[in-house]
């Protein structure tokens, strides 16, 4: 294949609001990691301007699609780009690949709606690869060779991963249709084009795969995107746990501001936060010191909170543990798992809990968790929060989650309590070493455990066994490399989704 093709590009001009649009989407060869892809165009002023494009979902082995959109709104002073002419330009290992028509560059009038390159005979245009907070509706625009003068134009399309199949039959537009820009192209046909739309109604579903048949007069045509067919999801799940080191940083100000960067950065849906502090204040705390509650003021969004104090932390500080929830929190309790609950004594250790509402996914438990050493108490501890978090399970939760500095190290004592308890795994192990995991929590080959003697974790996310969500990724971040130190601790962000998708 080339190593960039163009597959379509829309040019569009709104009517509610006066604002034109354009867009293009784009076939890569992936070649490297590290890699530029962008569009030159220029409107009919003849000012050429270079637009990025973004990686948009991955195709068949070795290829990807990037997708570019930018919209203009009609200024007295400054007027639309109007028609168009433009070139694709992919650069990658010191090497520049071009779609520019051998020189003679791409071009689409304005409000034509869109342009599909190849005459190919349909084409799924403007699909999106995730499904928004709430969304149960999938819009699908498909555009035909009007050539082939098509009869009809289906959607095959599954929740279940083929279990079962639904068949959506997909309506005509004499014109290209954009329910975005409420606006109806004034020449769609001038490339050769016809438009058809249907809507997916998927409710609650976490993903969808669907294909299209075109049928026509001579014979039916399909677009399954090279065989894989098109999938829309909704975001995965994403968990952060990280140790805060209860204000004993330099530049601790300024790093609360960074950790607020990375989860706004890294999109964390839920965030466990361990030495979580304020100060003492004779025993009664001052909010507006509450480093979990900074953190929360200084993201881009506000999240839920629930937080609570075990013990007095380095002679100043109430210090405790938190959990900042992007969705609504349905239950929240804390109370210590330790058998002291003296503030003055740092064996004192309290968890926080809560049940959280997660779309697409359903009611998850998550506790945050700080608890002693092993000669201080952890196997007393972590019995008392298997059994607290054993009461809260049932047949509505989908997971549980315990989270958080466990203070024993991969492979020891206390981690060896953990697997023979044959309720929790190891999801940072599960994400990055599967088969060592694997010996580890489902064969129970205590040997493999000695693998562990280089991994110096304390910081872990245990999914209770049952659960209905799988980890899919996890990754060590606030390295020197990776967000930079604000502890301490490291951080680790997992990834979950439903199984089995």
């Amino acid at each position: 294949m080339d190593k960039i093709k163009l597959l379509y590009a829309k040019n569009l001009i709104g009517r509610k609001a006066a604002r034109q649009e354009l867009a293009f989407f784009m076939l890569i060869e992936h070649l490297s990691f590290e890699k530029h892809v962008d569009v030159l165009w220029a409107g009919e002023d003849r000012v050429w301007h270079t637009l990025p494009a973004a990686y948009h979902s991955g195709v068949a082995a070795g290829q990807e699609c990037w997708a570019a959109r930018i919209a203009f709104p009609l200024a007295a002073d400054e007027p639309l780009p109007g028609n168009v002419e433009f070139a694709l330009r992919y650069r990658v290992s010191g090497a520049e690949y071009w779609d520019n028509r051998q020189g003679a560059n791409h071009a689409i009038e304005a409000d034509a709606g869109i342009l599909v390159a190849d005459r190919r005979p349909l084409l799924n245009v403007g699909f999106a690869g995730t499904l928004a907070d709430g969304q149960s509706i999938v819009p699908v625009v498909v555009a035909t060779d009007q050539a082939r003068q098509a009869s009809s134009v289906t959607i095959h399309w599954t929740r279940d991963n083929w279990e079962s199949t639904q068949e959506t039959p997909c309506r005509y537009h004499r014109k290209y249709w954009d329910s975005e820009y409420l606006s109806n192209a004034r020449n769609p046909n001038q490339y050769g084009c016809q438009i058809w739309n249907a809507e997916l109604q998927v409710d609650d579903a976490w993903q969808v795969h669907y294909r299209i048949s075109c049928a026509t007069r001579q014979r039916v045509f399909w677009d399954d995107h090279a065989g894989n067919n098109y999938t829309i999801q909704r975001r995965p799940l994403k968990v952060l746990i990280l140790n805060l080191h209860c204000c004993q940083e330099e530049d601790q100000d300024e790093k609360l501001s960074q950790i607020a960067r990375a989860i706004n950065a890294l999109e964390v849906d839920i965030v466990c936060l361990q030495e979580v502090a304020e100060l003492w204040n004779d025993g009664h705390g001052d909010w507006q010191t509450n480093t979990a509650h900074i953190i929360n003021e200084r993201l881009a969004s506000r999240y839920h909170l629930v937080t609570d104090w075990s013990h007095l932390g380095f002679d100043r500080y109430r210090e405790g543990v938190a959990i900042l929830s992007r969705y609504p929190i349905a239950k929240q309790h804390a109370k210590y798992v330790s058998a002291s609950r003296d503030p003055y004594s740092i064996h004192s250790r309290k968890v926080v809990m809560a049940q959280i509402t997660v779309p697409g996914i359903g009611l998850i438990n998550v506790f945050s968790a700080h608890l002693s050493w092993w000669e201080d108490g952890f196997a007393q501890q972590f019995g008392n929060l298997r059994r607290w978090a054993s009461d809260e399970n049932g047949a509505q939760i989908a997971a549980t989650m315990l989270c958080g500095d466990f203070n024993i190290k991969a492979g020891s004592r206390g981690y060896q309590l953990v697997v023979a308890s044959n309720e929790y795994d190891d999801q940072y192990l599960s994400a990055n070493s599967p088969e060592l995991f694997q010996r580890i929590f489902e064969v129970s080959d205590h040997v493999a455990e000695r693998a562990l003697d280089d991994d110096h974790r304390i910081d872990y996310i245990f999914l209770g066994k049952g659960s209905r969500l799988g980890v899919t990724s996890g990754r060590v971040v606030f390295t020197d490399q990776d967000y930079g130190r604000v502890s301490d601790h490291f951080g680790y962000v997992m990834t979950f989704a439903p199984r089995g998708h």
